[in-house]
């Protein structure tokens, strides 16, 4: 089981798979209750026999890591396997549910995340020619939804690089019988979103606030970490079988 606990940051508590769990439960209770809930998924209370408004899809960009895939792919992208030095940022729990637009849980889906560490270097760009970079930081995690539709991870808040002014976390979601579905949550409110051509490709605003998420100080931390929520509402995009 992974832990973590640094020397170099020796107020971190030491966090294990079990944790992230239990966190990722805890989540899934607060916002699966009455108008928190419903307003949540953009729509009104008791509203669920009307549509739930769709996650835009986001194009995958060019950096999901095909031939770099680290060996430890879970859902902690601070720590790489037993290591005990974590990675820089702004540590942050983000969780959602994956859910259809009826509000039905959508279990056993293989959601994956991607983003540039603290240095702004994605793992797919990492090589012998590319230095300062954060090796302590995954980079890439996955998680398989469980019967609420739940997943979890623990990163960092992402920052801009060059050529994208706006901070993004990359996700891709599989579905047994649907399309491969991506998109990419952006920071609500962020100065940079408006100067990049990704985001601004989103002409809705309504389909922007669908990837648009708040970095909230978290509740349960002492220590400066943060809270994301991030629900995906996905179409009847099935594969002609």
């Amino acid at each position: 089981m992974k832990t973590q606990k640094s020397p170099y940051q020796p107020n971190m508590p030491e966090v294990t798979r079990r944790d992230l769990l239990t966190r990722c439960a805890s989540g899934v209770l607060l916002f699966t209750s009455g108008s928190a809930f419903a307003e949540r998924l953009h729509t009104k209370p008791g509203a669920f026999a009307e549509e739930l408004t769709r996650t835009i899809a986001v194009e995958e960009g060019p950096f999901y890591p095909y031939h770099k895939l680290p060996l430890d792919t879970d859902n902690d992208l601070l720590i790489i396997n037993d290591s005990i030095t974590p990675a820089v940022g702004d540590v942050t729990h983000l969780s959602g549910r994956i859910l259809d637009t009826k509000g039905e849980p959508i279990r056993n889906a293989t959601v994956e995340i991607w983003q540039v560490d603290h240095n702004a270097v994605y793992l797919a760009e990492r090589s012998a020619q590319v230095s300062g970079f954060d090796g302590n930081f995954q980079g890439f995690g996955r998680f398989l939804t469980g019967s609420k539709g739940e997943y979890c991870f623990r990163t960092i808040k992402p920052v801009p690089y060059r050529g994208r002014p706006a901070p993004h976390i990359h996700f891709k979601v599989s579905v047994k019988g649907r399309r491969v579905w991506t998109t990419q949550l952006f920071i609500k409110g962020h100065a940079g979103n408006l100067r990049d051509g990704v985001y601004n490709r989103i002409s809705d605003a309504k389909s922007r606030e669908s990837v648009s998420v708040d970095f909230m100080p978290s509740k349960d931390s002492n220590i400066g970490e943060l809270d994301a929520r991030f629900d995906i509402i996905l179409g009847s995009d099935r594969l002609n079988t």
